[in-house]
């Protein structure tokens, strides 16, 4: 039987036990970042010449100008022909999901009109170019692409430049399909840091972006946070993570399975069940145990919940909802009678999945909801990325000459209160004798 952690409400150190499971901490050290600093400022003082260097280095790539890794649109348009037709007609209808679920988050532009005709407001406006990060190699994740570009084209951002990394030359055509389902504008054959540092400075060949999304290892999301501030970036995500509570009414084999949806994604990741059921909790740790040998990750599931996984027994559903609270979890799963009902009382979560028929990994693929969430407990103050991400808000101030008078009379107590003089007397030149 799988080793996996069994914690209990009622036990005196059960917070500090909790504490212990959740915590997680990045493994970029001293020499990676130190890596990572080396390409930035090499990529931002010698452009196109640096990418092409480590993208030899790295990726093992023979060519010898950035335009061989441009990939041309028309390539990836090819790729829609060149991918089964199965997997075709699932990235359309997962693009369309998506696509229509961000469309209800548009933003628009507002003002209103005080009494003496002053108009205050909001404009808001697209980011003009953004730069999205997608893994590369024999890993695809055409889902990466859809949920980061879809929402960017919802927004109305201009241009958007991909990059993707492709070692020994290996391009990956379900990538590229769904690049050209969620309307991509550029493509480039690059990842890692240097791929971070084109986007953020810009290089010869490579347009500068002001935002950059999208998942990467440990050297890209270094580099993302280091760039931030040049540019904006979505979010530096920590592994995966899974919450279910469950009523102890659900199949076990479903619970097990979805689970393992999340730990099969590296040893890191964290899978936690917490049920007011104890002998359901004891079912689903049989249910792991029996359907473990049967997955093609195993090991990888085993290190997960061997490692950062728990089953945690409360003594009911208030209990519950105070764990998952406390954990803010990426994922949340309401494994319930009435989830709905439930998930009103849940402040903190990436992505909540209600019901019985629910599974999350729906959401990762083609529900419709982004799939880009905020781990290690970040849900407690951010949200899941979103169309929201790719607009800006400008405040829109026209004073009329009558409002002038009583903010000015305002502005100048307060300024002259800051001794800001130039601001008091920029105020009060405005008002009437």
């Amino acid at each position: 039987m799988i080793d996996i952690k069994q914690l209990d409400f009622d036990d005196s150190d059960f917070w500090p036990q909790l504490e212990a499971v959740l915590a997680w901490e990045a493994v970029s050290d001293a020499t990676i970042s130190d890596t990572v600093k080396h390409i930035l400022a090499d990529v931002k003082n010698n452009g196109d010449k640096a990418v092409l260097e480590y993208s030899q280095r790295f990726d093992r790539l023979t060519a010898q100008t950035m335009t061989e890794l441009e990939i041309p649109m028309s390539r990836a348009h090819a790729a829609l022909e060149l991918i089964p037709e199965s997997q075709r007609q699932a990235l359309q209808a997962a693009a369309d999901r998506v696509r229509i679920y961000h469309e209800h988050q548009l933003q628009g532009s507002w003002t209103y009109t005080e009494a003496d005709g002053t108009i205050l407001g909001q404009q808001v406006t697209a980011i003009q170019r953004a730069g999205l990060y997608v893994p590369g190699g024999k890993a695809a994740y055409p889902s990466s692409v859809l949920m980061n570009a879809i929402p960017a084209k919802v927004a109305g951002v201009d241009e958007l430049i991909m990059v993707v990394p492709t070692p020994d030359g290996e391009v990956n055509n379900l990538v590229l399909a769904a690049a050209s389902i969620a309307g991509v504008d550029r493509i480039f054959a690059i990842g890692g840091a240097q791929a971070v540092a084109a986007l953020a400075y810009g290089t010869e060949t490579v347009p500068q972006v002001d935002k950059i999304v999208g998942p990467g290892n440990i050297y890209v999301a270094t580099a993302k946070g280091m760039v931030f501030g040049t540019v904006g970036i979505d979010m530096i995500a920590g592994p995966s993570e899974i919450l279910v509570i469950c009523d102890g009414k659900t199949d076990p084999e479903w619970i097990a399975m979805d689970l393992f949806s999340q730990a099969e994604h590296d040893e890191d990741a964290q899978s936690i069940l917490v049920s007011p059921d104890a002998d359901f909790l004891q079912q689903v740790r049989k249910a792991i145990t029996r359907l473990l040998p049967t997955m093609e990750r195993q090991e990888i599931i085993s290190a997960s919940l061997s490692g950062r996984g728990a089953l945690i027994h409360v003594n009911d559903m208030e209990q519950a909802v105070e764990v998952a609270n406390f954990i803010a979890p990426e994922h949340l799963e309401l494994s319930v009678e009435d989830p709905m009902a439930m998930s009103k009382k849940i402040r903190h979560a990436g992505a909540i999945f209600m019901g019985r028929y629910t599974p999350e990994a729906l959401g990762d693929y083609c529900a419709g909801p982004n799939h880009v969430l905020p781990t290690s407990r970040t849900a407690r103050f951010s949200s899941p990325l979103g169309v929201y991400d790719f607009q800006k808000r400008s405040s829109l101030i026209q004073v009329s000459e009558q409002g002038a008078q009583h903010l000015g009379q305002i502005a100048s107590v307060l300024a002259r209160g800051e001794s800001l003089t130039a601001h008091a007397r920029s105020a009060e030149y405005r008002l009437k004798d």
